[in-house]
């Protein structure tokens, strides 16, 4: 779907739909028992070509401005060029501005309110009420393309459900005709990061809905390679025998049940001319450098320490941490961001065969760290082990980012509201907190302390590989903190917020895609303020 941004009036634009989002507080009191309720300007004026249809739906109580609320109104004949007006509640105007929350709900409530029923085309018009554009433009566009998702390439068009619902062909941001010259390029650049968020995060969402049979291990690297060729990224792919060259047996163990063999993924934006130089001598007087790993178990199913079959289902998207590293450094790509971005992605499947490790293993880390296997099932913070091992010493950057589907000790905590994020550097975490606050991506910070990190010492080895039930989020963290050494480093469990049962207007059914745009927006913001 095309995203444009026009300076036009709504009144005057010929489209079949045109959405009208509309704060609570401008609709409150103004209708009264028998008489036409008083509109603000920039409303009086579309009310009045459409005949004053907004005018009768306010006055009926059928609209009243509420967050999610939608109400559809049909202009009368010969006056503004559009089949239906769609009045959209923000909600109050206090949260209507929240990280651009209540727009971005509000676009995608009105692209699945648009979209025909049947296999025909549409396109919808929004209009943006005067103090709202430019700055709305971005998540105006981001709440388009995300509502407008679907994963649906594996349904017949006349299959068991149905034809198949039609689709927009392009959704237009209406400036309202008196934009000056400045304002109307800041709106359609605010619009072109909006698209290439969204567009990113929809490729997160792809990648963790497919089947693990369609999708394994070598397939993510080529979807990587895909992503590389778009947007100018460096790329290496390392397999099993470089895997075993670099000594990374905590990698390797996870996925010697698997008959598809894993690979480690590098993508790098701004990456420096190659050196021979150690890398932390070559980063010497470099830009910014961020480095992003992500978990990516393409299917998990326990290993020998066997889920059962419910908790099973669903596990094609234990790579949804691998999932949106690769859609971020797309993000970052396109937006040209100045720091030399680095994103590693550790693919894998984790199954049970004769060939599989097993509990009691002990399994040698790429840094030397000597692991007692306690339970198979635990097998994420073993592939990020050796993946932030390996970005610590290959890149040094300033800072890692992990995000992981790592414990259902999170989702018992934080339930599919909120990503847990603990490190060893307060600054750096709470970065990653108000990046999610701007982007509607919620972090809850949690501690990771010295005595978590003693907790996880081994009894006949260094480590051990699970601390128990208790802070079962935290103790997986301070597990993975042992490899981090002493980079500023962050790790965000998104276990409880990559896939949704609930549908929304802005989320279907399936993969969210988590994570692609608060890492954006964390890059973005470190740009104008380090937080290191």
């Amino acid at each position: 779907m095309k995203i444009r941004v026009e300076n036009r009036d709504p009144a005057q634009h010929s489209t079949e739909v045109l959405a009208l989002p509309i704060p609570e507080l401008e609709t409150a009191g103004l209708a009264v028992a028998g008489r036409r309720p008083r509109l603000p300007g920039w409303l009086a004026g579309l009310d009045r070509a459409s005949g004053g249809r907004i005018a009768e739906a306010l006055a009926a109580g059928e609209f009243q401005g509420k967050r999610g609320e939608c109400c559809t109104v049909f202009p009368a004949s010969g006056g503004i060029p559009v089949r239906r007006i769609l009045l959209i509640g923000l909600g109050p105007k206090q949260r209507s501005g929240e990280g651009g929350a209540a727009l971005r709900h509000a676009a995608a409530q009105a692209v699945r309110a648009a979209a025909p029923k049947g296999r025909g085309r549409a396109r919808l018009a929004i209009a943006a009420a005067p103090g709202q554009a430019p700055g709305a433009c971005q998540p105006l566009a981001e709440g388009a393309l995300l509502g407008a998702y679907r994963f649906d390439r594996y349904q017949s068009g006349a299959g068991l459900r149905g034809p198949r619902q039609g689709e927009l062909t392009e959704t237009r941001l209406l400036l309202g005709g008196e934009a000056a010259a400045p304002a109307l390029r800041e709106a359609r650049a605010a619009a072109r990061r909006g698209q290439v968020l969204a567009e990113s995060q929809n490729l997160a969402r792809d990648l963790s809905n497919e089947p693990p049979n369609i999708l394994p291990p070598r397939a993510l690297a080529q979807a990587a390679r895909k992503v590389a060729r778009e947007t100018g990224m460096r790329i290496s792919v390392l397999g099993p025998t470089e895997l075993r060259r670099l000594g990374m047996g905590a990698m390797l163990a996870v996925a010697q049940g698997s008959a598809n063999p894993p690979c480690l993924i590098a993508l790098e934006h701004n990456a420096p001319p190659r050196s021979k130089a150690p890398a932390r001598k070559a980063r010497r007087g470099k830009r910014p450098s961020i480095c992003l790993v992500g978990k990516g178990v393409c299917f998990d199913s326990g290993g020998l320490s066997l889920k059962p079959p419910a908790s099973m289902v669903k596990m094609k998207h234990d790579m949804s941490g691998g999932a949106a590293v690769i859609g971020a450094m797309r993000a970052l790509a396109l937006q040209n961001s100045p720091l030399h971005a680095i994103g590693i992605v550790g693919a894998v499947e984790n199954m049970p065969s004769g060939t599989a490790y097993r509990v009691d293993d002990i399994v040698q880390s790429a840094s030397g760290l000597q692991i007692e296997v306690s339970n198979t099932d635990a097998e994420g913070r073993l592939v990020l082990a050796d993946c932030i091992h390996y970005a610590r010493t290959h890149y040094a950057p300033d800072a890692i980012v992990d995000l992981a589907t790592l414990t259902g000790a999170c989702v018992i905590a934080l339930g599919h509201w909120a990503a847990a994020a603990m490190g060893n550097h307060e600054g750096l975490r709470d970065a990653v907190v108000r990046a999610g606050e701007a982007t509607g991506e919620r972090y809850w910070p949690l501690p990771l302390w010295e005595e978590h990190r003693e907790h996880m010492r081994g009894r006949i080895a260094d480590l051990r590989q699970t601390g128990g039930r208790e802070a079962g989020s935290i103790t997986a963290g301070a597990f993975i903190s042992h490899f981090a050494g002493d980079t500023p480093w962050c790790h965000l469990d998104i276990a409880g917020v990559a896939d949704t049962e609930k549908s929304t207007p802005l989320q279907p059914y399936g993969a969210t895609g988590f994570g692609v745009r608060s890492v954006a927006e964390l890059v973005r913001a470190w740009e104008e303020s380090p937080p290191l």
